[in-house]
């Protein structure tokens, strides 16, 4: 049979299995996967170089299913390939056509849509949430060129899905670097969910606007095997190539190819059932008759295999203490002025662990400068693991994805109102198993002037959500950080480092005071006793912990003993913090420069679960604010100053008294 009919004979067969697996599923979407069953034929079983018994080989080409909603396609291939399966590398059997009758079950390794935490370690990571897939391809390249590894990385995205923003940021971001190990295939194959796709997304406009961003591109009817070959082979060439232009395919193709019962509208996310199915099997088979008929040879199907990997040291040192990097930096006169921002501190952190851990990776938003990011950046032996990504913070999330997928930790920073627009990217690459270090800075209310544009309000109380579930591994989805000083920020950087997960750190743009030094030991999970006091707990955590130390000698001047708490992580020992709330009568206090539903939430939950009773009264911003001058300006405005943490807890006492 030659290559022409062999393609043929194995995308119908491929075809045929997506539409019997979601049929068996009741769910699924059968007529997108048959758009692409050339497609996937073409690169599974002939291009990508990969080892089905060993899927995520660290040499072996990637693909990234950024249309997720096609996946049956892929695994009907996966299951032709044996491609092995299973969350436990140690006992991965092969896939088997059988499998395929388990699609969408809650038992089965073939969830819905892509994800590799579930037992399919061929994908990198979970997507399906559209118009991410092609910036975690970027991370995947972007980290291959660190390796020295010459493995090409393949995305398939769909026409409609294209009209994403993040797709725009993603092509941009591939020119700025470079990306040529990258291929984007554009699935055209007409139709969205409802209806047509725009013209703006038609394959004529899309090649028009992938040359303008810089592109070479290469359109192809998706269907043909020797036009997907050529294309493939093309790219082979040009991949890793220093200099060379990067490379993009548009595929016309049709949605329900090879079963005129199946295309049109009206389709999308719908499987064929009873004589549906019976009818567009048949068509299928009618088609692939139609088409080999003719096409004679002995050319058969060989899946190239990935090189060697070669043995690699990894270096991954200890962070010194905060003291020696700041004398190391030549910055020790700052130690001496007692105070230091908790964004500097990071980007501090950030420099003396990327001199330490070869994995760390960093990525930042067009505000290092601010951040402080730039530090890592300007040193000379770390430059080339700092990626600029611009204006573009969901690519920036998703590509951090990609590049935690081949064992780099990213850490990416921007201002933390800023991070709110990845909130979706962040969730997927939790799905997935991301090792993911958020940091935004410039957080809560101390940000003043800026006004609320630019202020953090409500993150904490979205993270807060993804704390209170737990991963694959057991663990929080997410740990909150909010460190109070500049110790306790270069701390938590390296704590988040050590951590295989996601973490989210706030820092803060105005300088404050040190309150720790060299010797503490801060942990997820933990938080650090300021002051013991009789009376009453006071919670505070980030800029509201230096004004509640403030409220303390007010509170001792009125008679009252308080102990005072830097909640600097969520989650936190719960069972310690509620000794300490029996300790105070049972009174607590938690203060917050950022919207409710967040520390004093996960306080009150705490409570509530415990059974047992106690008072607890939530100070946080109540309303939106306005710019002010100076940080006490803002919480002027917002009643979280001294004087009005004293307020509250006398008020506390006074009720509990009376």
């Amino acid at each position: 049979m030659s290559f022409e009919a062999a393609v043929h004979a194995q995308a119908v067969e491929l075809d045929k299995l997506a539409l019997e697996m979601c049929a068996q599923a009741g769910a699924g979407h059968p007529s997108t996967s048959t758009s692409l069953g050339h497609i996937v034929t073409v690169l599974m079983f002939h291009t990508m170089r990969h080892a089905p018994d060993y899927p995520d080989y660290p040499t072996a080409d990637r693909l990234v299913l950024s249309e997720g909603h096609a996946v049956p396609i892929v695994y009907a291939a996966a299951a032709k390939l044996g491609i092995a399966v299973g969350k436990d590398p140690e006992n991965r059997r092969p896939l088997t056509v059988d499998d395929l009758k388990t699609l969408r079950a809650a038992d089965s390794v073939l969830d819905g849509h892509p994800n590799p935490v579930e037992g399919f370690p061929f994908f990198d990571a979970a997507t399906g949430s559209l118009g991410q897939g092609l910036s975690v391809a970027a991370g995947l390249g972007l980290a291959a060129r660190l390796d020295d590894n010459d493995r090409r990385v393949y995305c398939i995205v769909g026409d409609g899905e294209s009209r994403e923003g993040q797709i725009a940021e993603a092509l941009d971001f591939i020119i700025d670097h470079g990306i040529n190990n990258v291929l984007p295939i554009f699935n055209c194959n007409g139709y969205g969910q409802t209806d047509k796709v725009s013209r703006q997304q038609s394959p004529e406009v899309l090649a028009g606007k992938l040359r303008a961003c810089g592109f070479d591109v290469v359109t192809i009817d998706g269907h043909n095997p020797g036009q997907i070959r050529e294309a493939f082979e093309k790219f082979a060439e040009v991949s890793n190539k220093a200099g060379a232009t990067p490379m993009a395919v548009i595929a016309k193709t049709v949605k329900g190819w090879g079963s005129p019962t199946l295309q049109g509208g009206g389709w999308h996310g719908k499987p064929a059932s009873g004589d549906q199915l019976v009818k567009a099997l048949a068509e299928l088979n009618e088609t692939r008759n139609g088409l080999i008929s003719t096409l004679t040879s002995t050319d058969r199907f060989t899946v190239p295999v990935p090189k060697d990997a070669p043995e690699r040291q990894i270096r991954i040192g200890e962070l010194p203490a905060f003291s020696q990097a700041m004398k190391a930096m030549d910055m020790e006169s700052v130690l001496h002025t007692g105070r230091l921002s908790t964004r500097r501190a990071y980007g501090i952190a950030l420099k003396a662990l990327g001199q330490v851990n070869d994995r760390v990776v960093t990525l930042d938003a067009d505000v290092s400068n601010s951040t402080f990011a730039e530090l890592f950046n300007k040193d000379a032996k770390l430059r080339q693991r700092f990626f600029e990504c611009k204006i573009a913070e969901q690519n920036m999330v998703s590509a951090a994805v990609g590049l935690s997928a081949a064992g780099k930790i990213p850490f990416l920073s921007t201002f933390a109102k800023f991070v709110t627009r990845a909130y979706d990217q962040i969730e997927m690459g939790i799905i997935g198993g991301a090792n993911l270090k958020i940091v935004g800075s410039h957080a809560g209310a101390s940000l003043a002037s800026d006004g609320p544009s630019q202020m953090s309000l409500p993150d904490i109380a979205w993270f807060r959500s993804l704390a209170t579930a737990r991963d694959h591994r057991g663990n929080p989805l997410c740990y909150i950080l909010q460190p109070a000083d500049a110790y306790a920020a270069y701390a938590l950087t390296g704590v988040m480092a050590e951590y295989e997960g996601a973490c989210y750190m706030r820092t803060l743009r105005p300088d404050v005071e040190f309150i720790y030094n060299d010797d503490v030991v801060f942990n997820l999970g933990g938080f650090e006793v300021l002051n013991e006091g009789r009376d009453v707990l006071i919670c505070a955590s980030g800029y509201m912990v230096h004004e509640a130390n403030k409220a303390l000698e007010g509170l001792d001047r009125a008679g009252v003993s308080a102990t005072l708490v830097d909640l600097y992580s969520i989650p936190f020992d719960a069972e310690k913090l509620l000794d300490l709330a029996n300790a105070n009568n049972g009174l607590i206090v938690t203060i917050e420069d950022n919207y409710g539903a967040s520390i004093g939430s996960a306080v009150a939950d705490a409570l509530v679960e415990s059974g047992e009773g106690f008072k607890l009264e939530q100070m946080f911003i109540q309303r939106i604010p306005k710019s002010a001058r100076t940080p006490d300006d803002i919480l002027k405005m917002t009643n979280l100053t001294a004087a009005d943490i004293v307020s509250r807890c006398l008020r506390l006492l006074q009720v509990t008294s009376a």
